[in-house]
């Protein structure tokens, strides 16, 4: 497994080794010990899983505020996604900055996403399946915020169009970075 710093630093890719012969290939997608030693210590106790039919589905730009707050571990199942991570702590010298990494089934890449990012994705093919890991919080319907996923701020070239982009209500409607109060 190799783990790969990003521009934004505290943002992880982890690679994990495959291991294949003519029936398929063998990987370990979580190591404690390798992660550990490139600085992810982080407690995970949680995994999600999200299925999205269509190709330009959009989920986020999501985050949990403390006490609550979260960092994820994601990976791609099915299919193939861009993933980002929005930096929204205040004092950050790289606040309102992300990072934008296409993560696949094929390739099994992760992105490891640290406490005070934004999270969010993009489908790049149809029936995407994403699953990740979270340390910190549980979910807390009370701490959970959003960021409107193409504030022109956040500069992110998302690979939709806005009039095309599959998103919920509660992604439609949220606010801008610069609306956003100080969360981390």
């Amino acid at each position: 497994m190799q783990v790969v710093e990003q521009s934004i630093p505290d943002v992880k890719l982890v690679i994990p080794k495959r291991f294949g012969d003519d029936r398929g290939w063998f990987s370990e997608t979580f190591r404690a010990d390798i992660l550990a030693r490139a600085g992810i210590t982080d407690a995970f106790i949680q995994d999600n899983q999200s299925f999205s039919a269509h190709r330009g589905t959009v989920r986020g730009i999501h985050f949990q505020t403390p006490p609550h707050a979260q960092a994820k571990l994601v990976r791609v199942i099915a299919g193939a996604i861009l993933d980002v991570a929005v930096d929204l702590r205040r004092a950050s010298p790289t606040y309102g900055r992300h990072v934008a990494v296409r993560l696949d089934a094929e390739n099994g890449h992760q992105l490891f996403i640290p406490i005070g990012f934004g999270h969010a994705f993009c489908t790049l093919t149809p029936d995407t399946m994403v699953a990740y890991k979270v340390a910190g919080g549980y979910y807390s319907r009370e701490h959970d915020g959003n960021l409107l996923w193409n504030d022109p701020d956040l500069g992110i070239d998302w690979p939709v169009a806005p009039d095309e982009a599959v998103l919920s209500d509660k992604d439609r409607i949220a606010p801008r970075l610069a609306e956003l109060p100080a969360r981390f």
